[in-house]
């Protein structure tokens, strides 16, 4: 398998911001960290060797950024408007600075693809509704999809209100964003075991606006059996990717 592990500077961020890179070919998944996560979670809990033969085949290539969660969602010292101030600057940097060279280095020119456990699950949503002309398609396993999980109650700060997926999605009229919706995939998973509850209440109301809005997505509710763990997640993404690739929806 080829594998990068790199760092450029981030003028949006003002770091140096670290990402590894899995494969040489294929669609360019975003792999987004779980809480405070970095650069090597997704390897570091066998996410990469369960998809292997994947990235092996050519058809993904996985690029993994650190996250800076630890500074906006999880820094509970903020305000929520701070909070969600330090997120839009690591969204500046995903869509300004990594997607670019992601394009570059992959000579891919279609829309790439976003995924993530937990947290990361979060990010992947948002980001994909958020750029839905970025982000053809979203694998979300076990997230959380309103912002107050992490800032509680936010009053006025619209920029909070602009990165809560279950808000912002009810209140989405632009028909621009509609169809663009409409001609992505969403793919939102959760189990029905240990320290899944908030997860399961997430993506039930999640999937009600979906619904609202004729927003097409693939909701997969995995048995009570099933926890909020990288066991679970080592065995949902592989199979994913299995679904989307007999699709057709893994070839650019």
């Amino acid at each position: 398998m080829h594998f990068e592990s790199r760092h450029h500077y981030s003028g949006s961020l003002g770091r140096e911001m670290y990402f590894n890179k899995y494969g040489h070919a294929g669609v360019p998944f975003i792999i987004f960290p779980s809480a405070g996560g970095s650069h090597n979670e997704f390897a570091d809990f066998g996410m990469i060797d369960a998809c292997r033969r994947f990235i092996d085949a050519g058809l993904v290539q996985f690029y993994t950024p650190e996250s800076i969660d630890s500074d906006s969602w999880l820094a509970d010292y903020r305000s929520p408007w701070e909070q969600a101030d330090w997120h839009n600057r690591y969204d500046s940097y995903i869509i300004h600075e990594f997607l670019p060279l992601i394009r570059h280095e992959s000579q891919w020119g279609g829309k790439v693809s976003a995924a993530g456990c937990s947290l990361g699950a979060f990010h992947s949503v948002n980001f994909g509704l958020r750029h839905p002309d970025v982000f053809g398609i979203v694998i979300a396993m076990s997230g959380v999809y309103d912002a107050r999980f992490f800032t509680g109650e936010y009053g006025d700060a619209m920029n909070v209100y602009e990165n809560s997926p279950i808000d912002y999605l009810w209140q989405m009229h632009d028909p621009w964003f509609l169809d663009q919706y409409r001609q992505n995939t969403y793919v939102i998973s959760v189990g029905q075991g240990n320290w899944e509850e908030p997860h399961i209440a997430d993506t039930r109301r999640l999937q009600d606006a979906f619904a609202a809005k004729s927003i097409p997505g693939w909701f997969d509710y995995w048995g009570f059996d099933v926890p909020h763990d990288w066991e679970a997640w080592r065995q949902q993404m592989p199979y994913f990717l299995e679904q989307l690739n007999a699709q057709g929806k893994l070839h650019g």
